[in-house]
């Protein structure tokens, strides 16, 4: 039985997803799966599955679901995935040629019941890490929330998960005319029981396209505030610091005003939400003269 599986929520991504399959095929340890989510694509993405299939070079399963985000992607992935750990790597996102090497290697020699998986880096295709610090070396492991507070390490990691501890937490919401639920709702949960093991190489080539979700983020607010406002209650439960929960706090309020709810409802922070709200407005504004027509 294969050791992880790389799963990719995918949505008319067929002009770019060759760049992870090149890469998987190019892997020095071939003890995977590769799964894809195909979100309703109505490209040429099940045909171009269809034929790398038929190459036999990697383990491949597809499966086909109705579009409704990139978190149901990782709702079904989560469901279907049978594999010890699981990694999720972007349509537009490719894996260096040893990166299942390394994880299958520090998992193996590190696992235990008190690490959910592995954080490790993501660079861009120069070379330049992502996240503004690499982890410290003489630290083995940490919680992926106190990064930013114990080592001012911000900005995009590669999560690697036992997929026995996933599938112990709740699925991602799904909201009636939303499509979008932070991925940080998960991370968030599961880093208040385990800590993840930390792995200075690379994991994951990043290239944030025009129509990805990073680089449109503030219409996202827009479009999805009940998944956002959502996630942000569930964050300001978390292990985060207190300027850290104050800008988590901002947010609330400000996706709140736009999905027609209360911010202090099951709000474990309302005080400090209370000091949040003028910035919460202010951010309001700011989202709403960003998206308007």
């Amino acid at each position: 039985m294969s050791v992880i599986t790389v799963f990719t929520p995918t949505y008319n991504r067929a002009y770019c997803l060759d760049a992870v399959y090149k890469s998987l095929c190019r892997q020095t340890e071939q003890n995977f799966i590769w799964l894809i989510i195909d979100d309703g694509s109505t490209d040429n993405t099940k045909a171009l599955v269809e034929s790398w299939a038929g190459e036999n070079k990697i383990t491949i399963q597809y499966h086909y679901k109705e579009n409704g985000g990139m978190h149901t992607g990782h709702n079904l992935a989560y469901q279907l995935i049978e594999t010890e750990l699981n990694v999720c790597i972007d349509s537009d996102d490719y894996m260096p040629d040893d990166a299942v090497e390394n994880i299958i290697a520090i998992w193996n020699k590190n696992k235990s019941d008190k690490y959910a998986g592995i954080l490790g880096l993501d660079c861009y295709k120069d070379g330049t890490i992502v996240s503004t610090k690499k982890f410290p070396e003489n630290v083995k492991s940490g919680k992926y929330s106190l990064l930013k507070s114990k080592y001012g390490i911000v900005r995009d990691i590669k999560f690697v998960y036992a997929t026995a501890v996933v599938k112990k937490y709740p699925q991602y919401p799904v909201f009636k005319g939303e499509k979008f639920v932070p991925l940080g709702y998960t991370y968030s949960n599961i880093d208040r029981d385990y800590d993840m093991l930390f792995l200075n190489k690379v994991l994951c080539v990043v290239e944030y396209m025009p129509d990805g979700s990073t680089l449109n983020i503030f219409r996202q607010y827009y479009k999805n505030p009940k998944g956002f406002a959502y996630s942000r209650r569930q964050s300001l439960t978390g292990l985060y610091n207190l300027k850290e929960k104050f800008v988590i706090a901002v947010h609330l309020v400000a996706e709140s005003i736009l999905a027609g709810e209360n911010a202090f409802r099951g709000n474990s922070e309302k005080l400090l939400t209370f000091f949040a709200i003028p910035l919460g407005v202010a951010l309001y504004g700011y989202i709403l003269w960003l998206n308007r027509k």
